[in-house]
Formats: structure tokens, C-alpha cells, sequence
């Protein structure tokens, strides 16, 4: 039997996907204990952060998703992009912006002249993950309720039932695996996150790895990492276990209300959004005119512009036949799902594997190598599934008549296959370029010495106080974050976006 051309490449980087894994076993083999009384504590940090995130998103996003999805609103489809706009910026931002906003001395306090709570510890962490994760929820479960057929809710009335008793009864049991597909990004996205919870001064597992890698605590380090894989993978085994029977489209519910009713749901979720978008803005504007331009060297932005551009090329490089091995056998669709693991590993996790690998090679430690290594292995997943998706899409047809007339494989690929399938590579080349350049916790730990980037350098800013400095490059990582979220709207069917 002929093995596709795809599978040496696709093997190599299923392998190079589970380096990182085998690191962190061997570094923890010198673990001195499994778990103590400390990890108790941070388990019950981590899991309540990632449980309050979870019900907060739900209690958010699924209200949204019914507006966005059935009500006849003006300007309906700018509001399903200021519904989905907190995706445009990086928790981390929020975080710092809500902790300079808030408390004794605060910007808030400093402008309006009264106290605010301040916002840190579980609550503000809480409330930070919840701001920009809820529309994770919000787009899954409005895919799911744009897929149904509105027949079943008109027999429930028809039937006597009123609209909130058909809302609960008959759409919300159609959406489980929307909600639960949202919720497992926003439990995902919880867990792996580093910058809110030590803005917030809350010891999760991600900030006491950062702590104990700092301390040069690789081995205990490592056993946390591990720990925070387990709570990964159970929770990819809860969702995979959520399954309700599929639908047929059919015509979707319209709903009109009244201008009252209007008035009160522009209500009740303007303080999520003003909070959410406006304040950040609005902090940072104020630094930027307090503060000005002069101090900060556009170099940094280079860096990340620098670092992120050849993480995307190597990525997309990679991927291309990833995802032809996919769409070629099961073989190559195992290979395709062991890059995804690495989507799964929390940048702190991936940093402080790939840091022992780079001690043990110290041609590559503290090298733009190793970072862009890291950033590959990370997103590498986001590129695989645009340039499968496009090809998945094409007709094989052509193919194989290139091939009856003549044209080598390699041939028939270069002038027929990239040329059609381009568009799903520059996407892919897209989303892994913006997501490197959001990038905080591995590019802290494997940055080369004095090589700055913008999230490093927000993060430094932090540290030391200075606030105002982060007007620019804050401003800058929304603006870019704003066309990764542009790009993965585009990705909408325009059957949905036209509802």
C-alpha cells in the first residue's frame, strides 16, 4: 500500500506536539510530592475561578444569543458585533485596566471624587473572565439556536404555552451542546490563563507555576502542570459526553417586541459592555493623554510584529500537509488530532516544558527560535483546521484530470490545489499571527534576553507601576486583536449573519 506524501511531515509534528508532554513527565519524576496542602488551596482557587467564569458566561451569553439571534432589533447586525467585541481584547488588558479603574486612588476615584470596591481576588478575577468569555457562549449558542426549526415553538403556544415557558421547555433543551461547547471554552480559556489571575493577586495554577519557575522550582513546576493537563483533559471528557440528536434547518423564530421591552434589554446588558469595552478604552485614552508617545520605542511592536510573522509562516507551512494527511486516512486523522493537543497546553505549561528542553540544548535556550517553536506548537491547530477546511472544499475532480493529462503530483498540487486553497491559508497564516502576538505566558518565560514584546511589555508596565506606559501598546494588541475578531466573524455563514 502507498503511504501518502503527507505523512512524514504529519508524523513529525504529531511527535513534536507530544515533546512537551514527556518533558514535563520526566521534570516532574523529581517531584518530592504528588500533593500537598498548598495544592488543595489552589485547586479550590482554580476550579471556583473556572466555576463562577462558567455560570457568569452562561447567565450572559445565552441571553445575548437569544436577542442576537431571534429578536428584531435596529441595526441588528452591529449589535451582534458589540455583543462578540470583548473578544477583540485580551482579558489581561481588561484585567489591568479594571485594576487601575478601580479602588482607593484609582482612576475612577481620582476623576468622579468617590470610592469604588476595588476589584481583585477571586470576585475580580471572576468578574474580569467573565467580561471577556462570555461571548465564547454567546456565538456557539446562537449557532445552535439559528439551526432550529421555529415550528415547535408556534405548536407550543398554539398549545396555550407562554413564550418563557416555550423558552425553557422546548429551545433551551434543543441548545445543550451550543451552551456546553461554549462553556468548555470559557472552562479552557479560565484555566490556561495566566495575566487575570495575577493582576488580581489570586493563586491559581497558572501564577503559582510562574512562582515556582522563577524560584527555579522546574520539577515542582512540572507536577502542577500535570495536575492542571488532568482538570484539561476531564473536562474534554465531560463535554465529549454532551451529546443531543441533530436537527433539520428549518425557518427560525422572529420575535418583535415592543419599545418598552427594547429599552429594558438595552439596559440590563449596557454595564456588561460599557465595562467590558468602553472602560478599557477609555483608561487608556486617558493615559495616552496624560502620559503621551515619547517614552515608548516602537521597536517592541516590531519584535512582536517580527516574532509572530514567522511563527504564522512556519505554521502554515507545517499545516498544509497536517491537513492533507487528515483528508487522506484515519492514520493521518490521528496524526491531525495529536497537533491539536498542543492548543490544549497553557502557555505557562508549554514555557516551562520547552525552557528544560532548551537548557538540555543550549544552542536554542533564550533564543527567537525556541519562542517561535513555542508559538507553533501552540496555535498550530488554528492554521491545520483553515487549510483543511478549504481543501476539504475542493473538487477532486480537477485533480485527477491534471493527473490524466499528464502533470506530476507535486504538479497537479503547486499549480491547481495551493492556488485554490490559498484562501484558507492566509487565513490560518491569519489567526496564528494575531494569537502570537497576544501571546503573554510562554513569551515571558522563552523570550531571548531584551527582546520586548508588547504583551511582555504590558506585563512589565504592570510590575513596576507605571501605567501610563501601557496606553500605546494596549491600544495597539485591541486594534489587532479587533481584525483576528473580524476574520473569525467572516467565518459565520452569511445564511446566519442575514437572520
Amino acid at each position: 500500500m502507498r503511504i501518502p506524501a503527507s505523512y512524514p511531515m504529519a508524523l513529525l509534528a504529531a511527535l513534536l506536539a507530544l515533546v512537551p508532554v514527556y518533558i514535563l513527565i520526566t521534570l516532574a519524576s523529581d517531584a518530592t510530592a504528588v500533593f500537598d496542602s498548598h495544592n488543595l488551596k489552589i485547586l479550590g482557587n482554580t476550579l471556583s475561578l473556572m466555576v463562577l467564569t462558567v455560570i457568569g458566561s452562561i447567565l450572559i451569553g445565552v441571553p445575548l444569543a437569544f436577542i442576537s439571534a431571534y429578536v428584531q432589533l435596529p441595526f441588528k447586525k452591529l449589535w451582534l458585533v458589540l455583543f462578540a467585541a470583548p473578544l477583540a481584547i485580551p482579558s489581561y488588558i481588561g484585567a489591568f485596566t479594571l485594576y487601575a479603574a478601580f479602588g482607593p486612588g484609582g482612576e475612577i476615584n481620582q476623576l468622579l471624587g468617590f470610592e469604588t470596591p476595588p476589584m481583585y481576588g477571586l470576585t475580580g478575577a471572576a468578574i474580569v473572565m467573565t467580561l471577556y468569555t462570555f461571548p465564547f457562549v454567546m456565538l456557539t449558542t446562537r449557532s445552535s439556536l439559528l439551526s432550529l426549526d421555529a415550528s415547535m415553538v408556534n405548536a407550543a403556544r398554539t398549545l396555550g404555552m407562554s413564550m418563557t415557558m416555550s423558552v425553557f421547555k422546548v429551545i433551551l433543551p434543543r441548545v445543550i451542546n451550543g451552551i456546553a461547547a461554549g462553556s468548555l471554552l470559557v472552562a479552557l480559556y479560565t484555566l490556561s490563563d495566566f495575566g487575570t489571575p495575577a493582576m488580581m493577586r489570586l493563586d491559581t495554577f497558572t501564577r503559582v507555576i510562574y512562582v515556582e519557575y522563577n524560584a527555579f522550582g522546574l520539577s515542582r513546576a512540572a507536577m502542577l502542570s500535570l495536575q492542571l493537563m488532568v482538570i484539561v483533559g476531564f473536562l474534554l471528557f465531560i463535554e465529549s459526553q454532551i451529546k443531543t440528536a441533530s436537527e433539520r434547518h428549518g425557518r427560525s423564530l422572529m420575535l418583535f417586541p415592543s419599545n418598552g421591552q427594547k429599552v429594558a434589554m438595552l439596559l440590563t446588558f449596557l454595564p456588561v459592555l460599557l465595562l467590558a469595552i468602553c472602560l478599557p478604552l477609555a483608561i487608556f485614552l486617558l493615559w495616552l493623554a496624560r502620559d503621551g508617545v515619547a517614552d515608548f520605542d516602537f521597536s517592541i511592536a516590531w519584535h512582536s510584529a517580527y516574532a509572530s510573522g514567522i511563527a504564522a509562516i512556519v505554521a502554515v507551512v507545517v499545516a498544509v500537509p497536517v491537513a492533507h494527511a487528515a483528508l487522506s486516512g484515519k492514520a493521518g486523522r490521528i496524526m491531525e488530532r495529536v497537533t491539536y493537543f498542543g492548543f490544549g497546553i497553557p502557555g505557562i505549561v508549554m514555557g516551562t516544558a520547552l525552557v528544560y528542553g532548551g537548557l538540555q540544548l543550549p544552542l536554542f535556550y533564550q533564543t527567537l527560535a525556541l519562542l517561535v517553536i513555542a508559538y507553533v506548537l501552540r496555535f498550530l491547530p488554528l492554521a491545520v483546521g483553515s487549510v483543511r477546511t478549504s481543501t476539504e472544499h475542493l473538487d477532486s475532480s480537477l485533480i485527477k484530470s491534471a493527473r490524466v493529462l499528464g502533470a506530476s503530483p507535486r504538479e497537479a498540487f503547486m499549480r491547481i490545489t495551493l492556488p485554490l486553497t490559498m484562501r484558507g491559508i492566509i487565513a490560518g497564516a491569519a489567526l496564528v499571527f494575531l494569537e502570537s502576538m497576544r501571546e503573554l505566558e510562554a513569551t515571558l518565560l522563552l523570550g531571548p534576553t531584551g527582546f520586548e514584546t508588547l504583551s511582555t511589555y504590558l506585563w512589565r508596565v504592570y510590575e513596576a507601576g507605571y501605567f501610563g506606559r501601557a496606553a500605546i501598546p494596549g491600544l495597539l494588541l485591541v486594534v489587532i486583536s479587533a481584525c483576528g475578531l473580524a476574520i473569525m466573524l467572516s467565518g459565520e455563514k452569511r445564511s446566519q449573519l442575514e437572520h
